[in-house]
């Protein structure tokens, strides 16, 4: 049998010798316990797929909003039934994080019905654009373009989504010469294995309806450069290939490289790096290239798998050091109510990775 202690020399235990004296210190104390790596930076509501920029020499975050509605938890995601989305800041790495509240929501969207997913941001001539996926009238997902005078919005949404978009997950990327390119996709949930040279094929409705066979190459993220007035595509989306050191496309079944979900890109010393989730092996893979359509080599992995099935990412450099934003599903435990987090980022000599593990 189990030595259970008297009740009250628990609460004498608890009371005088165990409990921190200040927030501080039950923070530290929390921290020295926990099995994670790095904390969350919002604790008072969920919050998942972090998009992080500098605008205006702050840090800003543009995540999805993570909220219980009672949807049925299925492969197509339906348990992700997020409906607005808000904005977090922080003046530096380890500031506290400011909530600037709701910045658009799902009625104010003209022609979405539901699923606020993942979006991005971007910054152009004064203007800030937010990025995000949501399904239109007949549930396919689009992509819809809002915009604000300031990073913190509020934002109005165009009426109509993107024209030519598709599936979800996009990231705005800015190059070096001011051109913007757009990268999105996500298969499953995300539909992208629904279409075919960006028109739906009738009859597809299943997660796996459309994805190539295991020795078939994957489906890629897509990208393409964006107009001027940063509210549509200039061209039509192309393949981002990835492939291994030999040049050959990644296989469908190669599940711990494929692309799944979450593209994102930057730069650094003049090379591309494109980074996404591997989905259902739960890794963030990264591959470089010499220019932003690819094709991208892969070389392995930015972030190992987290608490939670989704794992979702951006990266940013802040006064000469580069973060990883992630999440994981730390404070709550369940899959579809995350929290968001950030770690440094180091580079090797030779401008591969070093990956992080979130867990001690």
């Amino acid at each position: 049998m189990r030595n259970f202690k008297p009740i009250w020399l628990m609460v004498c235990t608890l009371a005088l010798a165990c409990a921190p004296s200040s927030k501080d210190e039950q923070t530290a104390e929390n921290e020295k316990t926990s099995i994670f790596r790095h904390q969350p930076l919002v604790n008072h509501m969920y919050t998942a797929d972090p998009s992080a920029h500098v605008f205006e020499g702050k840090i800003f975050i543009y995540p999805s909003h993570d909220i219980e509605t009672g949807a049925t938890s299925d492969d197509m995601g339906g348990h992700f039934d997020m409906k607005d989305y808000h904005v977090f800041s922080m003046d530096r790495p380890g500031a506290a994080v400011k909530d600037h509240g709701t910045v658009l929501k799902l009625e104010d969207i003209p022609w979405a019905s539901r699923q606020l997913w993942a979006p991005d941001a971007a910054h152009k001539e004064g203007k800030y654009y937010l990025y995000f996926p949501a399904k239109d009238r007949d549930d396919i997902f689009r992509i819809g373009v809002a915009v604000a005078d300031n990073p913190a919005g509020p934002f109005k949404a165009q009426p109509n989504p993107m024209k030519g978009s598709f599936s979800m997950d996009p990231a705005v990327f800015q190059d070096d010469d001011g051109s913007y390119y757009l990268y999105f996709g996500g298969i499953w949930g995300g539909q992208l294995q629904w279409f075919e040279d960006g028109e739906l094929v009738a009859g597809r409705k299943g997660p796996t309806d459309g994805i190539p066979a295991p020795d078939q190459a994957a489906l890629m993220p897509k990208v393409a450069k964006l107009t001027a007035d940063m509210l549509e595509m200039a061209e039509k989306p192309k393949d981002a290939l990835i492939v291994d050191e030999q040049g050959n496309p990644i296989l469908s079944g190669d599940n711990q490289r494929r692309f799944f979900e979450g593209p994102w890109v930057h730069k650094y010393n003049d090379q591309y790096y494109l980074s996404y989730s591997t989905g259902d092996t739960h890794n963030i893979a990264y591959a470089i290239g010499d220019n932003p359509y690819g094709p991208f080599v892969h070389k392995g992995n930015v972030l190992l798998p987290v608490q939670g099935w989704t794992n979702h990412h951006s990266i940013l450099e802040f006064e000469g050091k580069w973060y990883l934003f992630y999440h994981d599903t730390e404070l709550s435990g369940e899959t579809h109510l995350r929290n968001i987090k950030m770690a440094e980022l180091q580079y090797n000599p030779d401008g591969t990775i070093q990956t992080i593990n979130p867990m001690k």
